[in-house]
């Protein structure tokens, strides 16, 4: 067993199997969730919780966040009984949340000021692999902050990978994420067209999943659409979220402009459904 002491802050739908990861491979895990209930499912599994994440950080080493949007960072960190509320040094944060590179940096330097490192460290795959801890983990921080938490990250993940300072790792997912809804939007409007021409559903995913353009997240959604299962892995207010953000970092190009402008337009009325119910708002369900 390990005797690096981990805290894991966010218990959603990516935070629960991650975290379960590092208490499988034997790390000493402290979780909070302001959702106590999320955390029955970790005590179980041996973790121990914490009030706050002010008394989380007081306990543990290294700290990892999973959350959804900059708000909630903000809160983590900021809050009447956060995590800089502590004024704890020696510790390293690393935030595995997709969320602006701004507020990393922000974050950072508050950080450095106690004393303590950050990372950003957002990752690629959905709950399937968080399960099977075969994420890609993109990492913005100090290489040597990076080297220290390397072990705990390959456990999440198949390929833990710097690539640059903070912030870096946000764009970085922001990117593969614009090409997410790009390639998601890309799938809804081919099935559509086919079936349009009289072509089944059924055959021109065949068509795809023997061809060049063959990948594992089209054999996924396909499989969603054929079934009519739009149950969230990745929920479409996620993707449009993100596209927001990339789009205030600057992505402005033909295709991430229509992917940000056809899922503003779905989040209201397919927000809490799967990233592939884009099919819907494309084929003005």
């Amino acid at each position: 067993m390990s005797t690096k002491k981990i805290g894991w802050i966010g218990l959603g739908t990516m935070g629960v199997p991650m975290s379960q990861q590092l208490i499988k491979a034997g790390y000493p895990v402290t979780v909070y969730n302001r959702n106590k209930e999320k955390e029955e499912s970790l005590k179980a599994s041996g973790a121990m919780t914490a009030a706050t994440p002010q008394e989380l950080i007081q306990q543990t080493d290294v700290v990892f966040i999973m959350v959804s949007n900059d708000e909630a960072i903000n809160d983590i960190f900021n809050g009447a009984e956060g995590l800089l509320s502590a004024n704890a040094s020696g510790k390293v944060i690393v935030n595995m949340s997709t969320v602006s590179p701004g507020i990393s940096k922000q974050m950072a330097a508050l950080v450095r000021e106690q004393g303590s490192d950050y990372l950003d460290a957002p990752v690629s795959g959905s709950v399937k692999q968080a399960q099977d801890g075969i994420l890609v983990i993109m990492v913005g921080g100090a290489p040597a902050t990076f080297e220290q938490v390397k072990p705990e990250l390959e456990k999440l993940g198949k390929l833990a990978l710097l690539v640059g300072d903070i912030g870096s790792g946000n764009n970085a997912k922001l990117a593969i994420n614009t090409l997410l809804a790009i390639h998601s939007q890309g799938l809804a409007e081919t099935v559509l067209f086919a079936q349009q021409n009289n072509i089944k559903t059924e055959d021109m995913l065949t068509i795809i999943n023997n061809g060049a353009l063959s990948n594992i997240y089209a054999k996924i959604k396909g499989d969603a659409i054929l079934n009519d299962n739009y149950q969230a892995a990745f929920a479409l207010k996620h993707i449009a979220k993100d596209l927001r953000l990339a789009k205030a970092e600057g992505s402005n190009t033909p295709l991430a402009q229509a992917a940000y402008q056809t899922f503003q337009e779905a989040e209201a009325a397919h927000g809490n459904e799967d990233i592939i119910a884009i099919i819907k708002q494309v084929a003005g369900k």
